[in-house]
């Protein structure tokens, strides 16, 4: 039988709740538990699929397509656990269950209410995670402890906790200790009172964990013991890592967290090994290289729009012991001249829908391609690599995309003949995981060690098979395409330092301990390109 974890928040949102749930996850692991995660988010949207990146940072896809939440990536970049729909659910997608039954008369009459019929349908959720190879199933629940629309799901998790019986759950509750500078003190308040909130509606934290820039005294450890009712012991600090947050996992394994939570579990210790992840955090701290990687966007005011390329970056460079420095710029900015691309050792160009932002896209990718600067183009970054090749290279000089501009001559990215029709625009999305075959002498082929991969799409304009033949024989040409041959999936140009472009998200699938091939590919680039230009510059003083 599943045994179950929930992690709640208090004080402030953005506290981290996610990296903590993810690197107790991965310390679960290793020492060898099957472990599921999921969040659920408190929002009324049924999936953050409709959200601006601006309000909801960079929405996350699952192998089976589902669109998520951003702490997803978390789990699967620290613990190395494959998150699925079952991992993700919002008021949204319970309401709407909720009613649905009840229009399907599912309720025979009764009356609907949140306790019991919604707060039965979060812990339906909640058990959605369990299964005979799951040990522990761990729970994030969004908000802040106060939040009104927190309520139901905590009353769902004290409700699941009193059922599943006593050594079968844990509350986890991570909270702010505030540093008051000009006072010069930690102070503890207003962890008691969050967790006062929590104790209000029944909820009595096993475990605090205490988001801190200072370290706590013992004094501030036994207030926080005495007034939250929590034993000493089981008062964790999380002071904020230097670095990475790749530090975070070993920190409280030092205050043996993972050990506290499975003696409140009942369940063995068992021996854990961070030998590896260890050699990961010295490399991310001490780093013996450096490349600056220009990331050109239009949500650059929002690093959270990004996070899972800031990772795969960083992964990449991790592997290569190298400080990978991301210069956001602002597409927009540079379209209007205000920013310059210089001093920079390679790009990407991320995914994105509208045509914000394009043309600052497509003259970082033409600087690119003229200046022979490592570039790698995804989703849209692709079908912008696309476009600019067809207008100058090609000479279509009205070559663009039909997203945007459907009255184009020459629309080299455009709708499958199939979609063309369908009124409703999630019938047009490709989401999730999809095949792709590479060709034989292609450098993709060479990074992937592989004929096939799967990647994680989320897009729904393709290369317009129309202009295939102009592109095939190009020196911008097509190496990777799904298996029927139908939909190409990557373009890139052999004669250059690298200049690669996928349809796919490929940061999706990077983790610490194994970067993306494409991300190990362009920082390696990068890293040459950038030795090379130091000596042309030694050269010519």
């Amino acid at each position: 039988m599943s045994k179950f974890i929930f992690i709640t928040g208090g004080v402030v949102s953005s506290l981290g709740k996610g990296i903590t749930a993810a690197s107790l996850a991965m310390l679960l692991k290793r020492r060898g538990y099957r472990v599921a995660m999921q969040k659920l988010d408190p929002y009324l949207n049924v999936d953050p699929g409709t959200m601006s990146p601006y309000q909801h940072g960079e929405l996350y896809v699952t192998d089976d397509g589902a669109e998520t939440d951003l702490d997803l990536g978390h789990y699967e970049r620290f613990a190395g656990i494959t998150c699925t729909r079952a991992s993700n659910y919002t008021s949204g997608r319970i309401y709407s269950n909720v009613i649905a039954r009840e229009r399907a008369g599912g309720y025979l009459g009764g009356t609907v209410q949140v306790i019991p019929h919604v707060t039965d349908e979060i812990k339906a959720a909640i058990r959605s995670a369990a299964a005979p190879d799951v040990d522990i199933v761990m729970t994030e629940i969004g908000g802040t402890a106060g939040d009104i629309e927190s309520l139901p799901f905590l009353e769902a998790a004290r409700q699941f906790k009193h059922e599943a019986g006593e050594g079968n759950a844990v509350f986890l509750h991570l909270t702010l200790l505030p540093y008051i500078r000009a006072a010069g003190e930690l102070k503890t308040k207003p962890s008691q009172q969050s967790v006062g909130i929590l104790r209000n509606i029944g909820i009595f934290p096993d475990i605090l964990v205490c988001r801190t820039e200072v370290p706590m005294t013992e004094e501030h450890g036994k207030k926080l013991a005495l007034f939250c009712n929590v034993p000493r012991d089981r008062v964790i600090e999380e002071r904020d890592v230097r670095h990475s947050i790749y530090e975070v996992p070993p920190e409280l394994a030092a205050q043996q967290l993972d050990v506290k939570v499975l003696r409140l579990l009942e369940l063995p210790e068992r021996e854990l090994d961070l030998t590896d992840w260890n050699r990961i955090v010295e490399a991310a701290v001490h780093p013996r290289r450096s490349c600056r990687i220009g990331l050109v966007g239009k949500y650059t005011s929002c690093r959270d729009a990004y996070k899972s390329v800031f990772e795969a970056l960083s992964h990449a460079g991790i592997a290569r012991r190298a400080r990978v420095e991301v210069v956001s710029v602002e597409a927009e900015a540079l379209e209007a001249g205000d920013v310059a691309l210089d001093d920079l050792d390679g790009i990407v160009v991320p995914g994105g829908f509208g045509s914000r932002g394009v043309p600052g896209k497509i003259k970082a990718i033409e600087y690119a391609r003229t200046r022979r600067v490592p570039l790698l183009g995804i989703c849209l970054g692709m079908q912008c690599m696309a476009i600019e090749y067809a207008r100058h290279v090609l000479d279509w000089e009205d070559a663009d995309s039909a997203e945007w501009n459907p009255e184009t001559r020459h629309a080299v990215i455009d709708l499958m003949p199939e979609q063309r029709g369908i009124t409703a625009k999630g019938g047009t999305m490709r989401l999730g995981s999809f095949p792709c075959m590479l060709a034989p002498d292609s450098r993709v082929r060479a990074l992937y060690g592989a004929d096939e991969i799967a990647e994680r799409h989320r897009h729904r304009y393709e290369f317009n098979n129309l202009f295939r033949e102009e592109f095939s024989g190009g020196a911008l040409h097509i190496a990777g395409t799904s298996p029927d041959g139908r939909l190409v999936e990557i373009l890139e140009m052999a004669d250059h330092p690298f200049f690669i472009g996928c349809q796919f998200h490929p940061e999706f699938k990077s983790q610490p301990a194994s970067p993306h091939p494409l991300f190990a590919g362009l920082i390696e680039a990068a890293l040459q390109y950038k030795d090379k230009e130091h000596s042309h510059h030694a050269e010519t003083h």
